[in-house]
């Protein structure tokens, strides 16, 4: 039985997709094709391309990002998330959806033509870099003449997308929103007013998933909660090994087709 697995966008929160990644491995739940968007599309990447969950936690508690993410000047956002181009090539130096051992779709948002695009081919960095691009937070990524942002703008979970390519897919939405959430600051109202944007069109997409996880207690992390990764990895993995208590079909069916 293929498994497909649709990763949302949450910055910080995408830590939690990986432990949820090492618990079905430690079931034997390995997926067949990945889809994400953001934070979804980085963690995505890393697993299509054959890393480990444990591995990949390591690569980013390794790496000291002030030192690519730069201040974009004169430009349409704060940062420069281009710059990690460098340091991602180290592992994936290919640079090609080709080269990964599992097929990987990226969702972007194209802003000059006002939809979502869907990288399938070609270059990987890039697209996977404008997937990760939050508006005005990060400078664009700029490909073909078109500018491109966060992926989560307009479809922050991409299951549809592999929908024909899996029997079997599992949805893990990351960015869950609080209830009663009580007035914060600036940047708490603007983060709040952003999840509430992009809720609609993550949970559009749940109907194509077989399986819907969806960790709560995510909701008490930020976008830039970096310094929390162990803890959101760890929510992730205890999570997901709780929802296959609850989804014995699943294990049974896995379980059936080896």
């Amino acid at each position: 039985m293929k498994i497909g697995l649709a990763l949302s966008g949450g910055g910080a929160r995408g830590y939690s997709h990986l432990g949820a990644v090492k618990a079905f491995q430690e079931h034997g739940i390995e997926p067949a094709v990945i889809s994400g968007s953001s934070a979804g599309a980085v963690a995505g990447a890393f697993l299509a391309a054959g890393y480990k969950p444990d591995q990949v936690m390591e690569i980013f508690s390794e790496v000291n990002f002030l030192k690519y993410l730069r201040p974009a000047i004169a430009s349409s956002g704060l940062v420069k998330i281009e710059k990690l181009t460098s340091w991602l090539l180290e592992f994936f130096p290919d640079n090609n959806f080709e080269s990964l051992k599992l097929p990987l779709t990226i969702a972007t948002t194209n802003y000059t033509k006002g939809i979502t695009e869907y990288f399938t081919t070609g270059e990987l960095i890039k697209p996977m870099l404008a997937s990760a691009s939050l508006p005005v937070i990060f400078a664009p990524i700029t490909m073909n003449g078109d500018i491109y942002f966060d992926g989560g703008i307009l479809n922050n979970m991409p299951a549809q997308q592999i929908r024909d390519q899996a029997d079997f897919i599992i949805g893990i939405n990351c960015n869950y929103l609080k209830k009663n959430a009580a007035s914060g600051g600036m940047k708490d109202m603007l983060e709040r007013c952003l999840l509430m944007a992009i809720s609609p069109n993550t949970y559009a997409q749940k109907q194509y998933c077989d399986l819907f996880m969806e960790p709560d207690q995510l909701g008490d992390y930020r976008v830039f909660s970096l310094s929390k990764a162990k803890e959101i990895y760890a929510i992730g993995y205890e999570f997901a090994l709780q929802e296959l208590t609850n989804a014995p079909e699943l294990l049974k069916k896995m379980a059936e087709s080896r």
